[in-house]
């Protein structure tokens, strides 16, 4: 372990680096309470040790190849007098050796069984299947052959392909015509997440999909010994085009109580299903002429911003209360469940190209009701298409009585922010 300082009590270990939730974290956690956990690629490629210098709640980093299978059982037999009080998945990929830390730990967490359904989209597929859970059709694939053999007995309907262990939306994409497999293919086959994976090689596993046209929500659920203990659906926007990229997010979502409440059982009978224990389960849905059809679920906080609009709408401390799942202590207050105001995420979008300046982030950190405005791009530095989440070159929250308004706002002041282009005029 690196950058070691002494801590309060038994630590917590945090698989994964998330940079941006650094405050968060530091606003309950006291100092030298924290101990991550991170592949030796990605703490090289982020500089975490610069990033976590400093850091009052940090007491240390130790570097592990969380990714590989047994590495769990491993840490465990190589760290025995470390008995941490939780051990929390920051990111997709460090779920399964999270629950099986926990597990060998003997501490709250998912359950291996659970972590590793979810991580399997075809697994969790036929598992929630069989548990009466709507589901689209879906096939594994293993070339552009098996695509189009798909897309041809859907009668010509739109499929998706997609990757099945995968984040973020990479490798994705939804194909409306059979001169489009082959393009398609080499598309998704193109999963290089930079930074926050480490440089070997993860296994391809890819499905096809029937395309399932309506709107698109997410199930935020605060589990503990498998009931729900927080319930909040999220109201979603995707960018136009072949690549189902988030665009917007709004909490809570603005639908009516009763098709809030179906979305809401549907994933209290997922979480049944898998056998899902303590933590937050984030599950997305797409519902076609009122039925909820699942369309993945993760067994860790959500990204995008999520967490933070949870949190100024109702309000509440989504964050410190999921650690207290995990820590197996009470929670820090009750948990409401109705929200009291609304709050919107809105996307910033880029033309592809390289960036030759940018203008209105402070502008659009001064309008109204806007809780958070940044812009994750600069001069000299490359746009391309948004293929995934990681090509989104900004984001705006903003906060109102009404999530309609929230969002208005958070549009508004998206629309603010100028990135200039190379070469455009």
């Amino acid at each position: 372990m690196t950058g070691r300082r002494p801590g309060a009590g038994r630590p917590v270990l945090v698989v994964g680096f998330v940079g941006v939730t650094l405050a968060a974290i530091g606003a309950f956690q006291p100092d030298g309470s924290v101990i991550y956990v991170e592949e030796p690629d990605v703490v090289r490629k982020r500089r975490v040790h610069e990033q976590i210098d400093g850091v009052a709640f940090v007491r240390g980093l130790i570097e592990w190849e969380y990714h590989l299978s047994g590495k769990a059982d491993e840490f465990f037999n190589a760290h025995p007098g470390l008995d941490p009080a939780a051990v929390v998945p920051a990111v997709e990929y460090a779920t399964p050796f999270a629950a099986r830390l926990a597990e060998r730990y003997g501490l709250p967490g998912a359950g291996l069984g659970a972590a590793q359904i979810l991580r399997d989209k075809a697994l969790l597929r036929r598992v929630s299947a069989a548990a009466g859970i709507a589901n689209p059709v879906s096939v594994p694939v293993r070339g552009p052959a098996d695509v189009l053999a798909f897309l041809r007995g859907r009668s010509g309907r739109p499929v998706v392909l997609k990757p099945a262990n995968r984040q973020a939306s990479v490798g994705t994409q939804v194909i409306h015509d059979a001169s489009e497999v082959g393009q398609a293919w080499e598309n998704c086959l193109v999963q290089d997440e930079g930074v926050f994976v480490p440089d070997r090689p993860m296994a391809l596993s890819m499905l096809a999909e029937q395309y399932v046209e309506g709107p698109e929500f997410s199930v935020e659920m605060l589990v503990r010994d498998g009931a729900a203990l927080f319930v909040n659906v999220t109201g979603k926007q995707l960018f136009p085009g072949p690549h189902p990229v988030e665009l917007a997010h709004t909490v809570p979502a603005d639908i009516p109580e009763d098709l809030a409440r179906l979305l809401g059982a549907r994933t209290e009978r997922l979480v049944e299903a898998v056998g899902f224990r303590d933590g937050i389960v984030h599950g997305e849905w797409i519902v076609s002429e009122g039925v909820p059809y699942l369309v993945e679920c993760a067994g860790r906080l959500p990204g995008g911003g999520i967490v933070d609009t949870i949190q100024l709408a109702y309000p509440v401390e989504l964050l410190r209360s999921y650690y207290a799942v995990l820590k197996g202590e009470e929670l820090p207050g009750e948990l409401p469940r109705r929200a009291k105001g609304g709050a919107a995420v809105r996307f910033i979008t880029a033309a592809p190209g390289r960036v030759a300046a940018v203008h209105g982030v402070e502008a659009a950190r001064q309008a109204d009701g806007v809780f958070l405005a940044a812009v994750t791009v600069g001069p000299g530095q490359p746009v391309g298409e948004v293929r995934h989440s990681w090509h989104r070159a900004g984001i705006v929250m903003a906060t109102a009585d009404s999530s309609a308004e929230a969002l208005r706002r958070a549009e508004a002041a998206a629309g603010m922010v100028r990135i200039d282009i190379e070469g455009e005029e």
